[in-house]
């Protein structure tokens, strides 16, 4: 495609308005940024779309969107779901509540019965959406945690989960048959609401989701017995958690609730913080400033659209510290099996599920525990597979938790997509069992190493970004399939699976066998001591992540395999 033809195209046709044409006009001498918006249509893939907010084919902006949600209403007809509906949510980025008006539009005029929220909610309550009226999918518009000038979309199907690959293949076909500039049917939403195709929900639908949230309480009378000395600061990083949170903490039992007014309103510009992701330390920054003013222990932050947490905790020298994502998946393992135990209601076929690139320690207290655990490949879409196996066996009461490293968790089956508002609540309850024992999240946390090991984990992200990016990420991972690391660290590799061509080599003896998993671009070597490197592609941003999990008996040894292993894994990307 030439990227100026299609530049031209937009130009002229009246579908745009005089300031979309204006804005195509600061860059017609610009070829570079023409290049990069004109020459490819965004990828659509199982995490749907994701870009900056610009006019272009590979942007966000309400002409992609609209094509997008054509390609939906092809696969949901493909499946006689008309009827059965579309939920549709939206966070509080900017052209967050236009672009779901078009996408609600759009599935009204194909006759397909559109939910829509009438302001921002959480991503979980999406999900919880979809599965609440038997919906036949589900769209979000978010960017979660990218920088501000990202929005994203986000499909999900009759199960609460992100589409499958064979269904985002489906939809990019299809959408590929429409005309990107196709307006109709996008500006009818108000006649669509009158004729009843489009139902808005109002704040009165929460209180189902909220009522799902706090079945999954393990045992809220922690938070009660320490509800007047124990105070939180909470954050909702100008996003969706902005009511719902609160409104659990509130009935949880939690008396003294600080929140960062700063960063209360929700703002897609995100005034107050540089990128607005609970994993880096300085979006804290004024949190913890409330924290010691108020002397509370915790930090609670949600990211925009309220589906990933982070957590800051003072430790035992007054300090706060990040705790980060695979510690907090190991804490609330922990706990839920201790808490649940302690009650009698440890199910006798409990398990968890986790991600290929989190924490080993959660091997070791499933195994210490008797607790099955499974591990998928990242996306909780994967995580909501293994639930949904265990419901369709009546056994969806045995979950646990299931977590990612980067920050994300779920403790019930209500849903099936990681949920900050429920996990802000079982942080809640899980630092008042501690409180009760005299210990901070961070003194629980020395208590797991203590007991299970010392276990530490880094990623490290290389971006690659421009028109080759794609290019670039794919060279890397080609030159690693052709040519296996020999070590990291000075420690011998010895196994190498690639989940893509669905082998496991065992470089000691020369045998190999399958995955046992289905295809996906991922990497993953396993060391002599049994550390692991895994390399895999982002599916979100113009990135290779590479994950470091390393073990140690204490914390300097700990420490300078993972400053090893990264000086080396730093390398892959030099070809």
């Amino acid at each position: 495609m030439s990227y100026n033809k299609e530049f031209n195209r937009w130009l002229n046709s009246e579908a745009l308005t005089n300031d979309e044409k204006c804005e195509l006009l600061e860059i017609k001498d610009n070829e570079d940024i023409k290049a990069f918006r004109f020459s490819a249509p965004m990828s659509f893939g199982t995490a749907g779309l994701r870009s900056t907010m610009y006019m272009g084919i590979g942007c966000m902006n309400r002409f992609t969107v609209a094509q997008a949600t054509r390609g939906i209403a092809a696969l949901i007809k493909k499946a006689g779901g008309e009827s059965r509906g579309v939920a549709i949510a939206f966070d509080s980025r900017n052209n967050s509540p236009e672009f779901a008006r078009v996408s609600a539009s759009v599935l009204a005029s194909e006759g397909i019965k559109v939910y829509i929220f009438d302001s921002l909610r959480p991503t979980p309550e999406l999900s919880f959406t979809v599965r609440y009226f038997g919906a036949m999918a589900g769209i979000n518009i978010t960017a979660s945690h990218n920088p501000k000038e990202y929005n994203g979309y986000k499909a999900y199907w009759e199960d609460g989960a992100q589409i499958n690959p064979e269904q985002a293949n489906i939809v990019s076909t299809e959408l590929a048959k429409f005309d990107v500039l196709d307006t109709s049917g996008t500006d009818c939403y108000d006649s669509f609401v009158e004729s009843g195709l489009i139902t808005v929900l109002d704040e009165s639908f929460d209180e189902h989701y909220l009522e799902a949230v706090l079945k999954t309480a393990i045992n809220s009378e922690f938070v009660k017995a320490v509800a007047d000395d124990l105070r939180v600061v909470y954050s909702p990083l100008h996003g969706a958690g902005y009511k719902l949170v609160p409104a659990v903490f509130e009935r949880i039992g939690l008396k003294y609730l600080h929140t960062v007014d700063s960063q209360m309103t929700p703002d897609g510009n995100f005034p107050t913080v540089k990128k607005p992701n609970p994993e880096y330390p300085d979006v804290f920054a004024d949190g913890i400033k409330i924290a010691n003013e108020v002397g509370s222990d915790l930090v609670i932050a949600t990211d925009p659209d309220s589906d990933r947490v982070g957590v800051m905790a003072r430790g035992s020298d007054g300090e706060f510290k990040t705790i980060s994502g695979n510690q907090m998946g190991a804490l609330l393992l922990d706990y839920v099996i201790a808490a649940k135990r302690e009650l009698g209601k440890l199910d006798k076929d409990a398990f968890a599920v986790k991600s290929i690139v989190s924490t080993d320690m959660a091997y070791t207290i499933a195994k210490v525990n008797g607790i099955k655990l499974y591990d998928v490949y990242t996306g909780f879409k994967f995580i909501g597979e293994v639930v949904k196996s265990y419901e369709a066996k009546g056994k969806d009461s045995s979950f646990l938790l299931g977590f990612e490293e980067s920050y994300g968790y779920l403790l019930g089956s209500y849903a099936r997509d990681k949920d900050a508002v429920e996990t802000s609540m079982m942080i809640l309850e899980m630092t008042a069992y501690y409180k009760l024992k005299n210990m901070t999240l961070i003194d629980a946390l020395d208590t797991l190493y203590k007991k299970y090991g010392y276990f530490g984990e880094r990623t490290i992200d290389i971006y690659m970004e421009g028109l080759d990016g794609i290019e670039k990420r794919k060279r890397v991972m080609q030159s690693l399939r052709d040519s296996i690391p020999e070590s990291f660290g000075s420690v011998k590799v010895v196994e190498a699976r690639d989940y893509k061509a669905g082998v496991i080599k065992n470089l000691t003896n020369g045998s190999s066998e399958g995955t046992g998993l289905e295809s996906a671009d991922v990497l993953y070597y396993v060391l002599e001591n049994e550390d692991k490197i895994v390399v895999r592609p982002s599916g979100t941003e113009p990135k290779i992540k590479i994950y470091l999990l390393a073990h140690a008996n204490d914390k300097e040894a700990l420490a300078a395999k993972i400053e090893a292993y990264e000086s080396d894994a730093k390398k892959i990307s030099e070809v």
